[in-house]
Parts: structure tokens; sequence; C-alpha cells
């Protein structure tokens, strides 16, 4: 199979749908699939349900499609760098589904190995546990959550082979992983594409079933806070 695409949008080309779900990878600005939203951005579909860590901030991201109007709902643990994020849901324009940060990668891992729910003990007793089945274990309380199933991935990687193995660089190897697992389709970004053979197979983070297209491209890195001691 063909998995290596020249750019984001022929990536994309065919996926896309309104009203889809998204799994996106990243951690705050760490290791996210910018060229790939981008993309989403400037392919105008609408009504987007985002299962993501954070919602980027308000002019890159997943900060782009909260600007374009394009998000209906994020699933998401940290949002609190965003202001039109934090605009839109109080004015109701955007629906939000708060997940401890553990139980949003558990759910994205469930998704993947095609598990339906889970119980867990984080969030009984808070809003998050308002409206799930609680169940008792060993004298303890746990509530049900579900797995993520999305009908797209899209992750950003450090290297791929051309089957699609990827390796994540330090930090951005975090909810890459578990998001990519979870769709139907998963596209993955690289910075770098390297000759079958060429990765260390103990080294390989995800293994290149899971990925299906694949784009190198340049990317920006932007840091989301910079934080300096005066000279």
């Amino acid at each position: 199979m063909q998995k290596i695409y020249g750019s984001a949008a022929e990536a994309l080309d065919g996926v896309l749908f309104d009203g889809m779900t998204i799994a996106a990878g990243g951690f705050g600005l760490c290791g996210i699939p910018e060229l790939l939203i981008a993309a989403i951005r400037d392919a105008g579909v609408k009504d987007l349900t985002i299962a993501s860590n954070n919602a980027g901030v308000d002019d890159f991201g997943l900060g782009l499609l909260l600007q374009s109007k394009q998000v209906k709902k994020m699933m998401s643990s940290y949002v609190g760098e965003n202001a039109e994020f934090m605009r839109q849901y109080l004015s109701g324009e955007l629906e939000l589904e708060f997940n401890p940060q553990g139980t949003l990668a558990e759910r994205m891992r469930a998704g993947g190995a095609g598990i339906a729910g889970f119980y867990t003990k984080t969030g009984v007793g808070t809003v998050i546990a308002e409206g799930k089945e609680h169940k008792d274990f060993d004298g303890e309380t746990y509530i049900l959550e579900r797995g993520i199933f999305a009908d797209l991935s899209i992750v950003k990687a450090w290297k791929a082979d051309d089957t699609g193995n990827l390796v994540f660089r330090k930090t951005a190897r975090n909810f890459n992983p578990p998001a990519a697992t979870c769709g139907k389709i998963c596209i993955a970004e690289v910075e770098e594409i390297v000759p079958r053979g060429a990765l260390d197979p103990d080294g390989i983070h995800l293994p290149g079933i899971y990925v299906h297209r694949l784009i190198q491209g340049e990317h920006e890195k932007r840091i989301e806070q910079r934080t300096i001691r005066a000279a």
C-alpha cells in the first residue's frame, strides 16, 4: 500500500465530511499535527467533534478551527490558553466534554483496542461523574467511561518509514500514540521519512499497521509560553 502523500490536503482528500469525529494528538502545542489542522480548516468541513488534550491557542493548532467556527464539540482535558474557546463555550456556541487527562488518554487507547468502555475511580463525586453509570468493586465506587471511536485520527511524529512505522520525539510521545489508534483512518505528519529498515525495530513507538497515510513537512514548532530570567 502506498502511504506517502505529497501534502496534507492530498492526504485528507476523500476522508473529510461534515459532522465527523476527529482524534488529534499533541499536548499544548507540542506534537500537534499543525499541517493537517490547517488543511482541515482550508477544506471547510463543519460541525466537527474533536477529541484532543487541548484546544490549541487562538491563532495556532486547533484554535484555527475554533476561529473558523468549524468545531461543534470539544472533548478535552485542558483548554486554558484559548480565549476564543472560552468565548464560544460561555456563549453556548460550543459543546464541551471535560475529561481528566488520564481518562481521555485511556478512552482513546480503549477505542483503539476495541474496548467499548471501562470503569475508573477518577472523577467519582465530581461533575465528571454526572449522568454516568456507577458501580462498586471491592467496596470502591467507579464510573463507566466510554472508549473513543473516531472517524479520523491526525497525529504528528518525528520520523517514519514508508510503511508508516512511527517514532515520536520526547514530549510529543504523549497523546499521539493513543489518538492514532482510535480512528478508522489515521493520517500522520512527520519531519522525516526514512528508508524501510532504517528504524530500529525496538525503537518504534507506533507500528505502521495503524497508519494509513503519511506526509512529510516543515513545522513551526511554536512555543506555547516562554518564561525567561531577566538579564
